[in-house]
């Protein structure tokens, strides 16, 4: 099984203007070996999504991913820049010595229509 490349862009603070306010740039990462699933169908209003999250795609990132924290990012799929992901919550890989797979996360993304 082999998964999709993806590119992660991560909003990353650069320094600070005049005014001593944060400025950012956008980093982005190129990730091979991701596979791209559908959400599993749990509903918005059950307890487990209190705050109502939709999630429209799971990516499952390798084994060997280091890029840092997914937090606040955004997924580009298959070249699609005018839609990206949002990634939702703090994903965090597996742990516990069990390497079943390539794959120990699993990030839910959200899709933002124009």
């Amino acid at each position: 099984m082999r998964g999709e490349t993806i590119t992660v862009i991560r909003r990353v603070q650069s320094g600070v203007d005049e005014g001593n306010n944060p400025v950012y740039e956008e980093q982005r990462e190129t990730v091979p070996n991701v596979l791209v699933d559908s959400p599993d169908g749990t509903d918005a209003n059950d307890s487990n999504r209190p705050d109502g999250m939709r999630v429209d795609a799971v990516f499952r990132f390798p084994r060997d991913y280091t890029g840092g924290p997914l937090d606040g990012c955004r997924i580009v799929l298959r070249g699609d820049e005018t839609h990206p992901y949002h990634v939702v919550g703090h994903p965090l890989p597996l742990n516990g010595g069990m390497q079943p797979t390539k794959w120990n996360m699993s990030v839910e993304a959200t899709y933002t229509e124009g």
